[in-house]
């Protein structure tokens, strides 16, 4: 039976916001007859268990209090009331680097994060060209940190964190830290943790991921916990609050550039669409009479597994109304032996009713989690119709006079 690595009860943190910085003497004068300070509450009386080997997820609008959780779950903040407790080794991707002196080599860095989180020095000497050999900076590593560059800096916070045999890995949109290649290593290092067991808390604004990954998920919104449940469940519950709210999640955009021989990952090559055989940025479409049809080609490192393809539609809010992914329909692709491929997915008798639509695709590895590259918006659908059906979408359907066949 699992035990809860991570208990937490009635748990608050309040932050003190002074208006100007002498007003923190004048506080601390005033042995609290007076009170110069307002009291912003990231969180408010929280409470929840994870197992031992559960991958909880954490989703919410910017400002939710979602960094402040995992911070304290982390040890780095007190709180202000209610418990935690946590049972193991945590290893933390919030800030990556941040626990780095910028004027110590990589080298020093890496011993000194690593006994930190719990490593002795011959521990860490064992493991040292393991951290080294993955983070790809072995000809920086005696150089001071402070010359690195933002994506060194990532690499070898990330492989120090990954490295260290935690019980509790606590993630903060890491899973495409560094250039394609390392976020790529990254995805697979993480997903090597979950498979074997490891206890994960994924806080991330992707809810895809959020749904492929983890086991449980909560929704937090002004501090509270409005909805803690199956992914699935929170998901549902946090896009009605979005639809209402007509607030967006941020996605990332991206520009399709042609990258012929991609190493250590893949790109999307070119992307297009068409209606009825005519291709453009924005298409008329007749509803349940065109057909559309999108392209997608792709290039990736043939040392890696064969991607695979989603596409998106959406409306002028952004919020995403269908998809379809080459891993879901159980569909294989098979590109040239160099890595190069070309897919396509048509949507015969478009069932779109009328209104405009914003098309999107992503490359993703095998098993349709991480992203690779996304086109974003690349196409708009102008979709007309003759009739007086209301909606977004025409569902297949059958009518039956009942008086007729009796």
């Amino acid at each position: 039976m699992s035990t809860a690595t991570i208990s937490v009860s009635n748990l608050s943190k309040c932050f003190q916001l002074y208006n100007q910085p002498h007003d923190r003497l004048k506080q601390f004068l005033s042995r609290g007859k007076r009170q110069y300070f307002r009291e912003i509450w990231a969180l408010q009386e929280v409470s929840f268990e994870v197992m031992s080997g559960e991958v909880l997820g954490v989703i919410g609008c910017n400002g939710a209090g979602k960094s402040t959780l995992l911070q304290l779950i982390c040890g780095t903040l007190r709180p202000s009331g209610g418990e935690i407790s946590v049972c193991g080794r945590v290893a933390a991707l919030l800030e990556l680097g941040a626990g780095f002196n910028p004027e110590f080599t990589g080298r020093e860095n890496v011993f000194m994060s690593a006994v930190i989180l719990g490593l002795t020095q011959d521990e860490v000497t064992a493991r040292f060209e393991e951290i080294v050999e993955f983070s790809g900076i072995r000809d920086f590593i005696d150089q001071p940190v402070k010359t690195y560059s933002s994506g060194m800096y990532v690499r070898l916070a990330f492989s120090v964190a990954t490295h260290v045999d935690p019980d509790i890995l606590v993630i903060d949109e890491a899973l495409s830290v560094g250039d394609g290649a390392f976020a790529r290593k990254s995805f697979d290092r993480i997903m090597e943790l979950k498979n074997s067991g490891k206890t994960i808390i994924f806080c991330s604004h992707s809810l895809y991921q959020v749904e492929a990954l983890c086991d449980r998920a909560i929704w937090l919104n002004h501090g509270k916990i409005e909805q803690i449940g199956t992914p699935a469940q929170a998901v549902v519950a946090y896009n009605e609050f979005l639809n209402r709210s007509e607030v967006n999640i941020p996605m990332l955009q991206t520009e399709v550039q042609p990258v012929p021989h991609p190493q250590g990952t893949a790109r999307i090559v070119s992307v297009s669409a068409s209606c009825d055989g005519r291709t453009g940025k924005e298409l008329l479409v007749q509803s349940r009479v065109s057909t559309v049809c999108i392209e997608v080609n792709y290039a990736f490192d043939p040392c890696l597994p064969v991607p695979s393809v989603a596409v998106m539609i959406g409306d002028m809010d952004e919020r995403k109304i269908t998809s379809a992914g080459t891993v879901n329909d159980h569909i294989t692709l098979t590109p040239t032996a160099d890595g190069v491929g070309r897919v396509s997915v048509r949507y015969e008798n478009c069932a779109l009713l009328k209104g405009q639509y914003w098309l999107y695709v992503l490359l993703m590895c095998e098993k349709g989690i991480h992203i690779y590259e996304l086109a974003s918006m690349f196409a708009k659908l102008n979709v007309v119709q003759d009739d007086l059906e209301v909606g977004i979408v025409s569902l297949p359907h059958v009518w039956v006079d009942h008086n007729l066949i009796q």
